[in-house]
């Protein structure tokens, strides 16, 4: 009897540890479901600046995929979670990097999707704390569904909005290259 409960408990630990993915200080799962959508892990990495981890990242898809340009113009379910893993990131500075971001990813011409990122930018006003989870979320009969900690923040239509947005980790100028290049199934 203690054999197999020894055994029921080492299934049950291998099954969650393969449910999910440590990456940095998080631990992010292999699988999201949101508003009925499962989407798969594609990728994994850490947001760096001066050798201080930020954020982790994770990319999910319906399907793997290495190819950032067919990820950007996808009308598929797909995801990005940000894990705050550093008590320097404020609300200010979350601001502050993604309108940066917008800017590279759309090569500095964010004018036709302003109200757009002013939309999205007041989603990351609120206080932000270490281990906050924010989940940007592309569902192509809604447009971007963004959550913070689980709690549904808003919605942002457009497919050139959801293009740019993606376009921060996933574009030719990203805001991180080997975070990219992590999120970026091989």
């Amino acid at each position: 009897m203690k054999k197999l409960m020894l055994l029921m408990m080492a299934i049950v630990v291998s099954s969650v540890a393969t449910a999910q993915k440590k990456v940095g200080d998080a631990v992010l799962p292999n699988t999201a479901t949101f508003q009925g959508e499962t989407v798969m892990l594609n990728g994994a990495g850490v947001r760096e600046k001066l050798w201080i981890d930020l954020y982790a990242a994770g990319l999910y898809l319906n399907e793997k995929s290495s190819d950032a340009e067919k990820i950007l113009n996808s009308e598929k379910p797909m995801a990005i979670k940000l894990h705050i893993v550093s008590k320097l990131i404020s609300s200010d500075k979350m601001v502050d990097a993604v309108t940066e971001g917008f800017e590279k990813s759309t090569n500095g011409n964010t004018a036709p999707i302003q109200k757009e990122i002013d939309t999205m930018l007041n989603f990351f006003k609120e206080d932000i704390k270490k281990n906050d989870v924010f989940d940007l979320v592309y569902l192509p009969t809604k447009g971007v569904v963004a959550y913070k900690n689980g709690k549904e923040k808003g919605v942002v239509e457009g497919k050139e909005f959801k293009k740019a947005l993606f376009g921060i980790w996933l574009s030719s100028n990203p805001a991180d290259d080997d975070l990219r290049e992590s999120l970026l199934a091989k």
